[in-house]
């Protein structure tokens, strides 16, 4: 069953409600009036990405591995550019 939110054409009052598919109307909770309507609600943008302590952790493990590795990969291109390494 879905959660809509419906505003009261009555008494302005706006509310969620869990209701079945197939109801035929939802009575308003503060007024009990059936002169209700639906109110568009848009989905919820996807999040980037969760931000707890151990996602920032992670990121920045990834960030210094990185790092690292575009650290040794210069070093090896100096090295060929001198002809070091085969």
């Amino acid at each position: 069953m879905p959660i809509y939110e419906f505003e009261c054409n009555s008494c302005g009052h706006r509310f969620d409600e869990l209701v079945k598919s197939g109801a035929e109307s939802v009575a308003c909770p503060e007024c009990g009036s059936d002169d209700v309507r639906r109110r568009y609600t848009p989905p919820s943008p996807p999040s980037r990405q969760p931000r707890g302590a151990k996602v920032r952790d992670s990121e920045s493990r990834r960030r210094e591995r990185e790092a690292v590795r575009r650290d040794r990969l210069a070093e090896t291109k100096k090295r060929r550019a001198r002809g070091e390494m085969p």
